[in-house]
């Protein structure tokens, strides 16, 4: 039985609007009916739990800051990453399919598509009846995507497009894929990949060890057709997909907090249950000085993106305030989830208790969508206009 209680040691939730406080219920309500009761189940057999993809669509998690014209309920950025918190605080790998529909899939459609290119796939990819895709990371070119090989050729009506993509959440399941890939000039364009174009191929990728309740796999494009009123025309160059990762990097923020906190209340809540010498393991030092730390790092990254979603509500979100914040919060919840093993003693690495599979999940959001490490350069960057990637 899902019994969390979330923490707020600052009292943000008299930050919130009420709107704010009625998007993060409804979702946490559906964590707690949808996902809490068959999640270990499903990472334990490495099953990605298809079935939630619609009702994903029904409560409003894909594209929450998309406009009602195109589908999407029209909310803030700071619902947005509200409604990724309690999702992470389900599991990440659930999660990591809103982000990609919405941020990598859906953001780009409605930033840089065409109005028909809007109205053909932005409403069936918030209902959930299309899952998306995002195409940038290929086998040789990881934290320098701008290496990509993947490329298309022009063949009158429409282009010809060859390359491979590797690490792609969603990819076995997907119906609609957002590609990057090079043009014969070497520019890079975003293109439209749909399932059933000859040559479009998703191969799963297996024994993954961290975020098995998602579905991970390739793009691989033989000579694929692609018609020409398939690639993006707002926007190309690198900045294009990397301006979908800084939407996705956003989400990530807020979602890492909610896995800080489900370990937390698990530890905490197992920490007054747990009689060792005579009394419960919560009244000794070592374990009081974990909790404590705990707290104040959730406190802390919940005021840095509580902030950053202002700034994001406002437009001036910055590329490496949203990597700040993305560095931190995974960092802080990975060494949560560690200490909350810890106080667990054995039973944490069971099944029985979210810990571990959190621990898990953690260790391929601290990776994906920009490593700890570039982060740390894009900061230092930042700080004194010199690159050092």
């Amino acid at each position: 039985m899902d019994v969390f209680q979330h923490p707020d040691y600052y009292l943000l939730d008299e930050l919130l609007s009420d709107e704010h406080k009625m998007v993060r219920d409804a979702t946490r309500d559906w964590v707690k009916r949808s996902v809490s009761p068959i999640i270990e189940d499903y990472a334990q057999r490495a099953a990605f739990p298809e079935h939630l993809v619609k009702e994903m669509g029904e409560v409003g998690l894909f594209g929450p800051y998309i406009p009602e014209e195109y589908g999407g309920p029209g909310l803030d950025h700071i619902s947005y990453g509200l409604m990724m918190q309690e999702v992470e605080r389900g599991d990440s790998g659930i999660r990591s399919t809103c982000s990609v529909q919405s941020s990598l899939v859906m953001y780009p459609i409605y930033a840089y598509g065409s109005e028909e290119q809007k109205q053909r796939f932005l409403p069936k990819l918030a209902t959930g009846e299309y899952l998306g895709s995002f195409g940038l990371t290929e086998p040789n070119f990881g934290s320098n995507p701008g290496g990509m090989t993947t490329s298309f050729k022009d063949a009158g009506d429409h282009v010809i497009l060859n390359g491979a993509k590797m690490w792609i959440s969603n990819a076995p399941f997907c119906h609609v894929a957002v590609v990057w890939a090079k043009n014969e000039e070497g520019r890079i364009k975003g293109l439209i990949v749909e399932r059933g174009m000859e040559g479009f191929t998703t191969p799963e990728t297996h024994n993954k060890w961290s975020l098995r309740a998602s579905a991970t796999g390739e793009l691989v494009f033989d000579n694929v057709k692609v018609p020409k009123a398939n690639i993006l025309p707002g926007r190309d160059g690198l900045g294009a997909p990397l301006s979908c990762l800084d939407s996705a990097r956003f989400g990530i923020a807020w979602g890492a907090i909610g896995a800080a906190m489900d370990c937390y209340d698990t530890a905490l809540r197992y920490s007054k249950e747990r009689i060792q010498f005579g009394k419960p393991i919560a009244g000794f030092q070592l374990q009081q000085k974990k909790l404590a730390e705990m707290i104040t790092e959730i406190t802390k990254a919940q005021l840095l993106t509580f902030r950053l979603g202002q700034l994001k509500n406002e437009g001036r979100a910055s590329s490496a305030q949203i990597s700040m914040a993305k560095r931190n919060n995974v960092d802080m919840a990975i060494h949560i989830a560690r200490e909350a093993r810890q106080m667990l003693g054995g039973m944490g690495i069971t099944g029985d208790f979210s810990i571990m599979r959190h621990m898990m999940n953690l260790e391929s959001v601290i990776t994906y969508e920009g490593t700890h490490d570039i982060h740390a350069l894009i900061l230092g960057n930042y700080q004194t206009d010199i690159a050092a990637y």
